[in-house]
């Protein structure tokens, strides 16, 4: 039975660390999404706000008459309506946010089918339909589509139709205010049923109002269409973010880009040379056993994050983390031109970089650090490992060469111990006079564990303290 309950728990972590994945990317996803529908908010306003102070230079401009004063103001409540959906919006469903969709909707149904309380005429209502004014909520359709999902783009087509049926029933219903007026047009048209409708001011032209509501909701349903396929998008462009950002954490940022232009290079297994480089805090074991959790952590971030911006800087992979020390690879996944001296010069601007860290600690009344590094350049092995949780791996006697050679460092007291392999490279690829190899000292053969035969190797001794 104990075996039984082992096998199901097991079987079932790959379904876990999916489901923990999964959970993560919609998380990424949603935060993307919530930052895009306030950016979506804000453009809306301001577009709003431009709409808005156009159709108040408009309204005047087609009919200058003190009563447009009328429609001036109520564009101050739209404006009004615009600032507070920018406070409300988030993204999923918000009551409040929706309220506010319907009251901007409810309030250019009124002030379209509603005659102007301060106008001079006297009109049938239906006289209303007559101006087209219609066209106005394609405006606030259009807003609707910069920071609303397509539901919401639906819900305001849907609720714009059912706005503008019960606009049309309340008009019909009205008497007409002048029907003397729509007497005298019916007598001049005579027997003409279709231009009358067409001219009558207590016509509604319902024929033309049906066309109105199916048109705006074909627009609309497109609209929204068009809204979910840019959801997709962005949901797609975060998932690409995310995945650019962790391999960021673990590759140089042009790594990345050309990483970004290859569709699944890590799965590839091969084998290629590589420059292999170990970093090590010397003693850190007896340091962290006299210190706190929280001064070891410190500590090991401060140095960390040091190196890996050497790392990064000299074009280098990092590889893993190694408790007080890590593994970085120049040439992975892709083979360079300047690999071996890349990881050259990146070890000397560590060493630099420790001395530095050494001597502000000793300043600083803590005691001094002192780092190792081992270099070697030879043939690994890359590729992915592991079922669900995947990992990219460098490994080989390469690897376990350069680890060897760190750890020569204590035996021969320096700090950098490389192989001739690596340093004959890297005089290739630089020239044998140039200024990177100044301070290294050949040494004869060693004898390296895991190595059939000794090889020959480079030190560059520790700064005076």
């Amino acid at each position: 039975m104990t075996m039984l309950v082992e096998r199901r728990e097991s079987s079932a972590e790959p379904s876990r660390a999916r489901s923990q994945r999964e959970t993560e990317t919609v998380q990424f996803a949603q935060a993307a999404l919530a930052s895009a529908k306030q950016e979506g908010l804000q453009l809306a306003v301001r577009a709003r706000y431009v709409a808005l102070a156009i159709i108040a230079c408009l309204l005047p401009a087609i009919n200058p008459a003190w009563q447009q004063l009328y429609y001036v103001a109520l564009l101050g409540l739209f404006a009004l309506i615009g600032w507070a959906q920018v406070r409300v919006g988030r993204v999923g469903v918000s009551r409040s946010e929706l309220a506010l969709l319907f009251c901007d909707l409810a309030l250019l149904t009124f002030v379209i089918v509603v005659p102007n309380p301060f106008g001079t005429t006297h009109w049938p209502v239906a006289m209303q339909y007559h101006f087209g004014n219609f066209i106005y909520f394609f405006v606030l359709l259009s807003g609707a589509t910069l920071a609303y999902s397509w539901r919401t783009v639906v819900a305001v087509g849907t609720w714009t139709a059912a706005l503008w049926v019960i606009g049309i029933a309340w008009v019909w219903w009205q008497p007409d205010r002048d029907p003397a007026l729509t007497a005298r047009i019916a007598d001049a048209v005579g027997s003409d049923h279709r231009l009358f409708a067409l001219i009558s001011p207590a016509a509604i032209g319902f024929g033309i109002r049906i066309q109105e509501i199916v048109v705006f909701m074909i627009v609309a349903v497109t609209l929204a269409l068009a809204v979910r396929r840019s959801n997709d998008l962005l949901i797609r462009h975060a998932a690409v973010e995310r995945e650019r950002g962790n391999l960021a954490r673990y590759f140089s940022p042009n790594v990345v880009t050309e990483l970004s232009k290859h569709d699944e290079p890590l799965k590839q297994v091969r084998t290629q040379d590589v420059a292999v480089l170990f970093v090590d805090i010397v003693g850190f074991t007896a340091f962290a056993d006299a210190r706190t959790p929280e001064e070891v952590v410190r500590t090991l971030r401060e140095f960390h994050g040091l190196m890996e911006q050497e790392v990064f800087r000299h074009d280098g992979t990092l590889d893993k983390y190694l408790g007080d020390g890590l593994m970085a690879t120049f040439g992975t996944p892709f083979a360079g031109t300047r690999d071996a001296s890349n990881a050259l010069r990146c070890a000397q601007a560590m060493i630099a970089a420790a001395d530095r860290w050494s001597a502000q600690r000793r300043a600083s009344g803590e005691p001094p650090m002192h780092v190792s590094f081992g270099l070697h350049y030879g043939p690994v092995v890359l590729g992915d490992i592991g079922h669900t949780c995947l990992e990219f791996a460098v490994i080989g006697a390469t690897v376990n060469a350069a680890s060897r050679l760190e750890a020569l460092t204590r035996t021969l007291d320096c700090a950098l111990v490389a192989s001739h392999d690596l340093v004959s490279r890297a005089m290739l690829e630089l020239g044998s006079t140039a200024e990177t190899f100044a301070s290294l000292i050949a040494l004869d053969p060693q004898a390296i564990r895991g190595l059939e035969r000794p090889i020959a190797i480079w030190t560059q001794p520790r700064a005076a303290p």
